[in-house]
């Protein structure tokens, strides 16, 4: 018997008080469930799903992409509920819906098995008669980009099930239409800006805190706290937190803090200074409010340098005490890191971290060298250092991307190990896990390759406000071939890194994805918007010209193509031999195909059947 796992959106539906109806009237049951059946198949059909079981009053049914089951349950549920309001209450028929999204075990006969449909199931049995519940990585998919409210429902325990699922009741916003084919801007946002609108929940930056110690070399250890208390803040999910690029785009500055608020799009803003002796550090933090400017907390630590870490989490508490009251202690408990067990090996780790982000905003693979190198003198000292693993295997990804190593599979395989062994150590550890998702993602083995998927979604699970973690579940998506998933999580990281000093690396993945969607206008856009930002990045120009090809502008794709050509030979070569990143067979023949019309090499009229 032959199995295939599959990653699908799973809706599953029951009718309530069924057998009350049926014992009230069955000929009238029958017909109305026929009816409802009729807009189930209608909907589901016209969202490119497909019926599995229609047995009873229940309905399952698979997608290949989270919107589209999500705009086929909206417009169920609004067909099926205008049937029902035809008859007397008692005898109104009204279906539950639960959405999930997970791996399947799909047999050759089209029959799927597996904890995703389970978990379906449970949200189904979670919602109200006429409603519908989703879980959460159906709600980090598609939120913000469909007419619909989302309520938080929590974790909820159910049967048969492991872990706790987090649910959330989905329901139309003002009886809109439900459409998530293309995941426009909003029309007030021109392509490539970001709607900086406040988030529907406390948002907060962590400005650069002051090195006060009157030593330079103080600096990098004063900016890993201040990366350590962004990290400790963004494992909540109950607020919306800044990524670090945006943040410390304001180092070395005094900026008016009403105007940071605006720039972010946050409601709270966190400053302070810290200052560090050979025994001793003093840490002062205060938090303001953007709106109006007023001071809402400020504390002071004076302690010993082997306390820092208690004063870490007594500063994110205060934060959180002051901005999320209703976060309760179960889930401050719940976000704990696994603390640094050498402080030596630990300055180490944030020296090499600092050396680390500058050799990648700069392209100074110097730098990143250098912060491999001490990386390793940390793990000298502290073999279960995590965060210096982290840094390898960053670093050792950036080698592999950017083919600045010697030995590219050597790289990789470094840098795997590092991740591996960084998650291993510690499981709570997301950016350990969007590392591990971007290494796989280019593991020279494609079945090695399809293990990016779990890592990048463990890690969103663990931080969804971790801009690497959103990333990471992207970039796996895409090559997935997912691309409204991975769209609508470039977006979400974008907004929480409104000023990434390389946007370029987002434009690019929005038109990588657009290609794959196959809307070519966006793709083009995006493309502009990146090489209008880094001329020099091969990629950009790459895409560029496929999408190009895709709109029917030949001339235009030849120069991308051309210009592409000229700063990556090697690069473009791979793609025309059809050496590309995507793994499903026809987004792999639809780049290699478009880039090879671009080149001159295959007739135009082979595009014709792939647009």
């Amino acid at each position: 018997m032959d199995l295939v796992q599959r990653l699908v959106a799973i809706l599953a539906a029951d009718a309530t008080g069924y057998s009350r109806l049926m014992s009230l009237d069955e000929r009238a049951t029958v017909a109305a469930l026929d009816a409802a059946r009729a807009v189930f198949r209608t909907q589901i059909e016209a969202q490119q799903g497909r019926v599995i079981d229609m047995a009873g009053d229940s309905v399952l049914a698979v997608f290949g992409t989270a919107a589209g089951a999500v705009s086929a349950a909206l417009a169920i549920q609004s067909g099926v509920n205008t049937l029902a309001d035809a008859e007397v209450e008692d005898r109104r028929m009204r279906f539950r819906i639960g959405i999930h999204l997970g791996d399947v075990i799909e047999k050759a006969d089209g029959t799927v098995y597996g904890g995703g449909v389970n978990i379906a199931a449970r949200l189904e049995g979670l919602a109200d008669p006429g409603g519908i519940m989703v879980s959460d990585a159906v709600h980090g998919v598609v939120r913000g980009k469909v007419a619909a409210v989302f309520e938080d429902q929590g974790e909820q325990t159910v049967k048969n099930i492991a872990h706790p699922v987090r649910a959330w009741r989905m329901r139309a916003a003002a009886a809109a239409a439900a459409s998530v084919a293309s995941i426009p801007p909003k029309p007030d946002t021109p392509i490539g800006g970001i709607d900086l609108s406040l988030p529907d929940k406390p948002s907060i930056a962590v400005l650069p805190f002051f090195n006060m110690s009157g030593d330079p070399e103080q600096e990098h250890f004063t900016d890993g706290l201040t990366e350590d208390i962004i990290t400790e803040l963004s494992r909540f999910r109950s607020l919306f937190v800044i990524a670090r690029n945006s943040s410390f785009s304001y180092k070395g500055s005094s900026p008016d803090i009403r105007r940071v608020g605006k720039e972010l799009g946050v409601r709270y803003v966190l400053e302070g200074s810290i200052r560090k002796s050979a025994q001793r550090i003093r840490v002062n933090g205060q938090l303001i409010d953007t709106l109006n400017g007023n001071h809402l907390w400020a504390e002071k630590y004076d302690r010993v340098l082997e306390d820092i870490f208690e004063v870490q989490e007594e500063l994110t508490r205060g934060i959180v005490s002051a901005i999320a009251p209703h976060i309760d202690l179960a889930e401050r408990d719940k976000v704990h890191r696994r603390r640094p067990e050498s402080l030596s090996a630990y300055e180490h780790a944030v020296s090499a971290l600092a050396k680390g982000w500058a050799g990648y905003l700069n392209a100074d693979v110097g730098q990143r060298n250098e912060a491999l190198a001490e990386a390793q003198a940390a793990l000298a000292i502290d073999p279960r250092c995590g965060l210096a693993l982290q840094v390898v295997a960053w670093g050792q990804l950036f080698h592999v991307l950017l083919g600045t190593a010697r030995d590219i599979p050597a790289a990789w395989q470094a840098g795997m190990a590092a991740a591996t062994r960084a998650v291993e150590i510690d499981a709570n550890d997301s950016d350990a896990y969007a590392a591990k998702a971007f290494l796989l993602s280019f593991a020279p083995d494609k079945q090695r390759a399809a293990e990016d998927l779990p890592s990048g979604r463990r890690a969103y699970e663990l931080n969804p406000n971790s801009m690497w973690a959103v990333a990471a579940l992207a970039f796996s998506e895409l090559c997935a071939g997912l691309a409204d998933e991975s769209i609508a999580h470039v977006h979400e990281a974008m907004r929480l890194n409104p000023r990434d000093p390389q946007r370029f690396n987002s434009h690019l993945q929005l038109s990588a994805g657009y290609l794959l969607a196959g809307d070519y206008r966006l793709g083009v856009e995006h493309a502009r918007l990146g090489t209008a930002g880094a001329p020099g990045v091969p990629q950009l120009h790459g895409h560029l010209a496929m999408n190009l090809v895709g709109l029917g502008d030949l001339a235009a794709a030849a120069d991308a193509c051309a210009e592409a050509r000229r700063l990556a030979p090697a690069w473009v070569e791979r793609c025309l031999a059809g050496r590309i990143v995507y793994r499903k067979p026809e987004h792999v023949h639809r780049a290699t195909t478009f880039l090879r019309i671009a080149a001159g090499l295959e007739d135009p009229s082979a595009a014709d059947a792939l647009r």
